[in-house]
């Protein structure tokens, strides 16, 4: 039975229970929160490394020979370094489809406040302009009904499925568009084709070469002025700026992300800066999976990718 590490289970969230990852090794050593430097000096004699968001890469990879499982509490593997785990035969396992449920529930959750604007209108409420109304509702932003709208969703997944299923619930048409990148060999319309009738587009896709900026000024120059853009993926799948003018600027009708590209944003962005202005923007601190069902469904697999890796 191998020794295991846990380098940063603060990050799965109070309450979890990893009673399936304690059965599973034969001990368990557990650290909240851990540097790459720690990593290195926590991991000497460990088989197996359990981490979310430390960084391990080649340089701390070759320097822990005992090592020879790597378990991450994620579906990215952007903070291993991959080729040097496969020089050294360790192997990497990741988890996925762990938060089907509570992801797909927050996408939704920001289509519909983008829909019913829901920003701008709470806002006015806090300012008193529906207490000083001469009439019974405020009306000033118009609403999006979902019904016979067309949402495009990039990444067909089993969360791009999900959410799809769900946006059918609320009679939206569906399209899934085109893996970016390999649109020759995919019989799914291109998103640059798609871009022009979208009502709604909803990530749901790696950040990788292909998709890196792949919502850009130039394809937001192509969408309609009411659009509602959701990336609940990564950061740095929207060019966070470009939306933000197109935004301002009226050429788009609202924006809600749960990601950036630096998270924690320690040093700000221009997202949260204009939380202040009165747009149908909505940014959520990456808390989309953070349901206690989906943080307790990690443990679950995790002890599974163990289990599989001791039976080789």
């Amino acid at each position: 039975m191998p020794h295991a590490v846990i380098l940063d289970a603060q990050s799965l969230g109070p309450g979890i229970d990893l009673a399936a990852i304690r059965e599973s090794v034969t001990r368990l050593d557990v650290f909240e929160q851990s540097t790459t430097q720690q990593a290195l000096e926590r991991l000497a004699n460990a088989d197996i490394a359990i981490v979310n968001k430390v960084v391990l890469d080649a340089e701390t990879l070759r320097q822990l020979p005992k090592l020879r499982l790597i378990c991450v509490l994620a579906t990215g593997l952007n903070n291993i370094g991959l080729e040097a785990a496969k020089e050294q035969n360790i192997k990497v396992s990741n988890v996925a489809a762990y938060g089907t449920a509570s992801v797909s529930q927050h996408t939704l959750m920001l289509i519909l406040a983008l829909a019913n604007r829901l920003p701008r209108y709470q806002r006015d409420v806090a300012a008193g302009e529906w207490q000083r109304s001469a009439f019974f509702c405020l009306q000033d932003y118009p609403t999006l009904q979902l019904a016979d709208k067309h949402l495009v969703v990039v990444g067909q997944g089993e969360l791009g499925t999900e959410v799809a299923r769900l946006a059918e619930a609320f009679g939206m048409r569906v399209s899934f568009a085109a893996r970016p990148g390999n649109e020759a060999n995919d019989k799914r319309p291109a998103l640059d084709d798609l871009l022009p009738e979208a009502d709604i587009i909803s990530l749901h896709c790696p950040l990788n070469e292909d998709t890196h900026h792949l919502i850009n000024q130039q394809r937001l120059a192509k969408v309609k002025p009411s659009l509602l853009l959701v990336n609940c993926a990564r950061g740095g799948i929207i060019d966070e700026i470009a939306a933000l003018e197109a935004l301002r600027n009226g050429k788009l009708g609202g924006l809600a992300v749960d990601v950036l590209p630096t998270e924690p944003p320690k040093n700000g962005h221009p997202l949260l800066d204009a939380l202040s202005e009165p747009l149908n923007l909505i940014v959520t601190p990456h808390n989309a999976w953070v349901t206690p069902e989906a943080r307790q469904n990690i443990v679950s697999l995790t002890a599974d990718n163990i289990d599989a890796w001791k039976k080789g």
